[in-house]
């Protein structure tokens, strides 16, 4: 081969190497990583939306996870019975009670929502401590929730939140209060816009408030039992998956079977649902958190898109991770 050949060939060689490279590179830059498709899938479902959505994810055994609007506040309504409950347990683990501990139930505990307290005869009921926890995070029951607040201490809660390390969690009302607050602001309201303004009013409440990152993080820390002790942190894990509201929302698009400890909250255009998914066949367990505001659209509505996002996480992480 000639000198000139040569040259030619060596040319030709580092050209194509160069656009080779160059070709490699721009994939590297213009293919996003695998969990920005489930990223790219919740947005594309929550734009244009009625309200507001915030979505947060881990996968508890990799680590991998993603936030939409994670960092966004959102009224909790029942969602805050979860830190109740963290509270309720650690109360327990320090001595101030037992499980087995009973309380009576006057008429002035009765409160409105959800729930079958309030539909029983007084005086007349005894529940312990152990019944009052599942009422209120089983059947999402307003005045067990409320009886527990006030043993515990709205303030005592909070304490403890910024105690084990997360910010972005207030708990501050009853359900009482909360509802009687919404129906103040709805009182006279007789347009869907004055409806509208009533919900977003509400929602800018910054009483009983969380961001989905927060919630989310108190789900990781309940069941990887990074507080309170091993078997509290379990009874706190079953006392969630007896949880029997909710059934169209995280639960509503997943295969039939699917195991999710969870709570749910509802009230004044917020649609609610945090919990922990099951993945089958030795796959894992990714904490979900999908928050939700100022939607005037039925609640149905909201639970489409809440059982949407969870099917694309549950797929992405079963068949990706």
């Amino acid at each position: 081969m000639t000198f000139s050949a040569k040259k030619s060939a060596i040319g030709s060689a580092l050209f194509m190497w160069v656009m080779t490279a160059g070709m490699a590179g721009a994939q590297d830059q213009v293919a996003p990583p695998r969990i920005d498709r489930l990223r790219t899938q919740i947005e594309r479902l929550i734009r244009g939306a009625d309200g507001k959505v915030g979505v947060a994810v881990k996968h508890l055994e990799s680590g991998q996870g993603l936030v939409v609007n994670g960092e966004m506040l959102f009224p909790m309504a029942s969602a805050f019975k979860l830190p109740v409950l963290v509270e309720l347990l650690y109360q327990v683990k320090e001595g101030r009670f037992g499980l087995d501990d009973e309380i009576s139930v006057q008429k002035s505990d009765q409160h409105r929502g959800s729930g079958m307290i309030s539909s029983l005869t007084t005086p007349g009921i005894k529940l312990s401590v152990r019944n009052m926890a599942h009422f209120m995070m089983m059947i999402s029951d307003n005045s067990a929730a409320d009886i527990l607040l006030e043993k515990v201490g709205a303030d005592n809660v909070n304490a403890r939140l910024k105690s084990i390390g997360i910010s972005g969690i207030s708990v501050n009302r009853s359900c009482q209060k909360m509802i009687a607050d919404f129906l103040a602001l709805q009182s006279g309201a007789k347009t869907r816009e004055e409806r509208k303004a009533a919900i977003v009013k509400f929602g800018e409440n910054p009483e009983d408030e969380a961001t989905p990152l927060a919630l989310n993080t108190l789900l990781e820390k309940i069941y990887k039992k990074e507080i309170l002790d091993p078997d509290l942190s379990g009874l706190a894990v079953q006392i969630m998956l007896k949880c029997e509201t909710g059934e169209k929302r995280i639960k509503g698009e997943l295969p039939p079977g699917t195991v999710v400890a969870h709570k749910t909250g509802t009230l004044a255009g917020t649609v609610n649902d945090c919990g922990i998914i099951y993945l089958p066949e030795g796959q894992g367990h990714v904490a979900l958190t999908v928050l939700t505001k100022d939607f005037t659209a039925d609640t149905s509505d909201v639970e489409a898109i809440i059982a949407k996002i969870a099917r694309y996480v549950y797929d992405y992480f079963y068949f990706t991770n």
